[in-house]
């Protein structure tokens, strides 16, 4: 009883704190402000949601961009990495030492902010493109290292036995391997997802064609937009600025914006679930 009245309790402690966003989300401003966050609304007010979608085509393309962008970017990032890291699980493969060294190398220094805007922007020619979201983010030295360890967990026999049918480095991979690695590379791909999804840093450097726009960082703007838009109301002098930009639900948008952002997240995260403790589990306890 005692177990079970703790997990409960501890469940809460997750849930309760979601909850109360969608509470505060829903709830009228000026009485967010004078009664302060309760875990129900006085009464329900969808003026937060409005100010969010108030150029609703230009949401969905950010939604758009956003979902393509982490699905895509995810399947060719978990290909790339995957290739790059069946090699280096082989013990036959006599530069497995000298590439491990060098991915490795890239996770302790990088090349800084200026090289890499220089690189994406003038060399490759993929700023302000949907490219930028996809090519410089498809490996990452950490994931790599992780599917390595769990590749060399695999039985070499497999592969030996499927050499001796006349199968092929690549069909083995991708009928032996690949299926035997569902648990991490469904982690990997969580990590991925999760990063891609909340990415609004990239916008914000190298693209300026609103259509372009990630979710995260439209409703950072609309958000900036609206507090200095409220801030600049109450700064003028009486009678200059009507009284609906003085009521604009700052506070309120913050957790609509919650919502707006993590909501797909969530319908995502359980499919994998089932994958992500045993997954993340086997890299780390092998490493």
């Amino acid at each position: 009883m005692f177990i079970h009245l703790f997990f409960i309790l501890f469940s809460l402690a997750f849930l309760l704190p979601f909850l109360m966003i969608i509470s505060v989300s829903l709830s009228n401003e000026q009485e967010l402000m004078r009664e302060g966050y309760r875990l129900l609304p006085i009464r329900i007010d969808f003026t937060a949601y409005r100010y969010v979608f108030e150029n609703p085509a230009q949401m969905i393309d950010s939604y758009i961009i956003t979902a393509f962008q982490a699905l895509f970017g995810t399947l060719l990032a978990l290909i790339v990495m995957a290739l790059c890291a069946y090699p280096l699980s082989l013990v036959h493969y006599k530069l497995r030492n000298t590439t491990t060294f060098f991915i490795f190398f890239t996770m302790l220094f990088g090349g800084g902010l200026i090289p890499s805007y220089i690189l994406n922007t003038q060399y490759l020619h993929i700023g302000n493109t949907f490219w930028i979201y996809i090519l410089p983010t498809l490996a990452n030295a950490f994931h790599i290292i992780i599917l390595r360890t769990f590749f060399q967990g695999i039985p070499y026999s497999l592969a030996e036995s499927a050499k001796m049918d006349g199968a092929r480095e690549l069909t083995i991979f991708f009928r032996i391997i690949m299926p035997l690695s569902k648990p991490v590379l469904a982690t990997i791909a969580l990590f991925n997802i999760l990063d891609r999804w909340n990415n609004w840093y990239t916008s914000l450097i190298y693209v300026n064609n609103s259509k372009l726009y990630t979710l995260q960082y439209l409703l950072q703007k609309i958000l900036m937009d609206a507090e200095f838009v409220k801030s600049l109301a109450q700064d003028a002098p009486p009678g200059m600025f009507t009284g609906s930009m003085l009521e604009v639900p700052t506070e309120s948008m913050k957790f609509a914006m919650c919502i707006v952002a993590a909501g797909p997240m969530l319908v995502i995260f359980p499919f994998f679930q089932k994958y992500f403790a045993k997954g993340l589990t086997i890299g780390a306890v092998k490493g």
